[in-house]
């Protein structure tokens, strides 16, 4: 087990989810995974690689897997924590007697995906590059130069962000609104939360 942590003490010392969080942890350690503190969770990595993370969400308690798009997920316990995941997958849960339940279930996981990472299996993103502009930005990039230098700079994680906030709306309106909303902040290079 590692060293004391004051990061990872703190973590556990909340009191929201805090016996879920430790059952968590104490299955993640047993697979020989290494602890640290990302993002402000729970982290373990193997093979220099994030293979899992605890969350402790509103709703609910998860044990979210970076690759688990390539998980074979037998019991059917992972979702996608949101409509554009393409990797991280999470076994969600809302009390402690559900993780007991899964433990063995849960081990068998962090095994599979330590073997991914082992073997060194990428998540294919090719969906992500697949976005299509919606008319109302392909718009506002013909017209404006600097716009479009600006966009085509910023990385590609920032552009989908932008692209997938832009095509959200029904209305053509709300769509051009969002866009003139976000033009100082892709001119000064940032991302879509002013990051």
């Amino acid at each position: 087990m590692n060293d004391t942590n004051p990061k990872v003490e703190a973590l556990l010392s909340q009191p929201q989810w805090h016996d879920e969080r430790k059952r968590l942890r104490a299955i993640a350690l047993s697979c020989q995974l290494t602890e640290s503190v990302k993002w402000g969770k729970l982290c373990y990595s193997a093979q220099n690689g994030n293979v899992a993370i605890i969350f402790g969400m509103k709703d609910y308690c998860a044990l979210g897997f970076f690759k688990g798009s390539l998980l074979k997920d037998s019991e059917g316990i992972l979702v996608a924590p949101g409509e554009h995941s393409q990797a991280m997958r999470q076994a969600r849960f809302t009390q402690l007697s559900e993780i007991e339940a899964q433990a063995a279930v849960l081990e068998a996981y962090l095994l599979e995906a330590i073997e991914l990472e082992k073997a060194g299996a990428k998540v294919d993103f090719s969906e992500k590059h697949e976005l299509t502009y919606p008319e109302e930005l392909q718009t506002a990039l013909d017209g404006n130069a600097a716009l479009k230098a600006a966009f085509e700079a910023l990385t590609p994680g920032r552009q989908r962000g932008y692209i997938i906030h832009f095509s959200g709306p029904k209305q053509s309106s709300t769509r051009a609104s969002r866009i003139e909303k976000s033009i100082p902040d892709i001119l000064a290079g940032k991302g879509l939360n002013g990051r």
